[in-house]
């Protein structure tokens, strides 16, 4: 009814009119004067009536504009008025939207180890967007709106930036900050544009950090590594231990037992010295050693792992298939059982959850090639990772190390062959390939 009210004054004024016009006629003018005078009365409600409702709309289109969101207006059935107030409330989900956002991403970007700083150009003048305080910090300066303040700041930064024409660029520098010691630091620039704004985005990292990074990470993967072969001998070696506590433990020790436990404490003493040898070629550094080439008998290997982890695989119940050529390559013997026991170390770990548990050597000769190979009837390994399992310290095991393979495929590069995987239907086949 409301968005009609302007419309009933007008008709009444005209309807004043009309009877003002005919009491003219009838010379009638006290009745003339009070019909002209409700007529002019009408008009000016109809007036005010309808300027409220431009006033209204108005009053809420500036709060838009002016992203003023602290009304509460309300429908009218005026369509100028409901409309604005539609637009209003529609102009406010989407600021405080925007404005969570907004919220979200400075928090991230706080958060960032790296120095950030985003420029961007407004009438030919370059202003600060955006600074994280990790990017304060490093230079040691105040938060200022306007670029061209931290010429006086850190002259030597803003002169390098303005050298970089504020395009894409990549290189490292030496400042000094507050007078201090020079520092070298690693700066991107990267330009980005559209049709109204144009940004450049500065990254800064102190290189001294990013060293201090790389050596720590250096170190924990190294630690990583002999933690993962102390593991591998270890672990076996601690069944020989128990079982020959076991046969010790025993009133009467048969011959057999005897035989048993001098086999036992051979593989004990032989394995002891791998691993203090592999400890002494990594104290220094994490690099593989060279090999040491002789003829070996291949089928020598298999069976020498195949009895250092015979009580592994006792103890979880697997079956040992083997299918073996009599071939000799010319490699590093403990190199080569060391990859040897890693594959089987995987592939028990594979078989753990399954009913059967199978693990197949086979030597064969194939195109001038020896081809060693190990395969499981374990779960396999997802396709998604197939690409990734060499990989240095990438691992799916909660407590894996994750340089099991990667230690097995760079002794066989060392020998000038390569170590592959190829995915079963069920179950997993890692082939290590000889020259002949």
């Amino acid at each position: 009814m409301n968005r009609y009210t302007w419309l009933i004054f007008i008709l009444l004024a005209i309807v004043c009119g009309i009877f003002a016009f005919d009491f003219y006629i009838q010379n009638k003018w006290i009745n003339l004067s009070l019909f002209a005078l409700m007529s002019i009365i009408f008009i000016i409600f109809a007036k005010i009536h309808a300027t409220s409702s431009i006033q209204k709309s108005e009053k809420i289109l500036l709060s838009i504009q002016k992203k003023d969101f602290s009304l509460f207006p309300k429908t009218e059935q005026n369509n100028l008025i409901d409309n604005a107030v539609k637009l209003y409330y529609q102009s406010k989900e989407e600021h405080l939207s925007l404005s969570s956002y907004k919220l979200l991403y400075e928090e991230i970007l706080n958060q960032l180890e790296i120095g950030l700083m985003i420029l961007t150009e407004k009438k030919a003048e370059w202003e600060v967007f955006y600074v994280n305080p990790t990017f304060l910090e490093i230079l040691q300066i105040p938060r200022y709106n306007s670029w061209n303040l931290y010429e006086d700041k850190t002259p030597d930064f803003y002169k390098i930036i303005q050298q970089t024409n504020y395009e894409n660029s990549q290189e490292f520098f030496d400042i000094s900050i507050n007078e201090n010691v020079k520092q070298s630091f690693s700066l991107r620039t990267k330009k980005v544009q559209n049709i109204k704004n144009r940004f450049c985005i500065i990254s800064l990292e102190s290189v001294q950090k990013i060293i201090e990074q790389k050596e720590k990470l250096a170190w924990n993967n190294l630690m990583k590594v002999i933690s993962h072969e102390l593991l591998n001998t270890l672990t076996p070696v601690n069944s020989l231990i128990q079982n020959l506590e076991y046969i010790a433990n025993q009133d009467v020790v048969e011959k057999e037992d005897q035989e048993e436990m001098k086999e036992s404490l051979m593989i004990i003493n032989s394995k002891s010295k791998q691993l203090l040898n592999f400890v002494d070629d990594y104290r220094q550094v994490a690099e593989l050693p060279k090999p040491v080439f002789k003829t070996i008998s291949l089928t020598n290997i298999v069976e020498s792992a195949l009895n250092f982890l015979k009580p592994e695989f006792e103890k979880n119940g697997i079956t040992i298939v083997n299918s073996l050529e009599d071939q000799t390559v010319f490699a590093d013997q403990k190199m080569i059982e060391r990859c040897l026991i890693n594959l089987y170390l995987n592939a028990i770990y594979a078989v753990a959850d399954e009913s059967e548990k199978t693990i197949k050597t086979e030597i064969k000769t194939f195109n001038k090639r020896i081809i060693l190979s190990v395969e499981d009837s374990g779960i396999g390994i997802q396709k998604e990772i197939q690409d990734k399992i060499f990989l240095p310290f990438f691992t799916t095991r909660i407590s894996g190390s994750g340089i099991g393979l990667t230690l097995s495929k760079s002794i066989i590069e060392a020998h000038k062959g390569y170590l592959n995987y190829k995915p079963l239907k069920e179950g997993s086949r890692f082939e290590i390939w000889f020259l002949k």
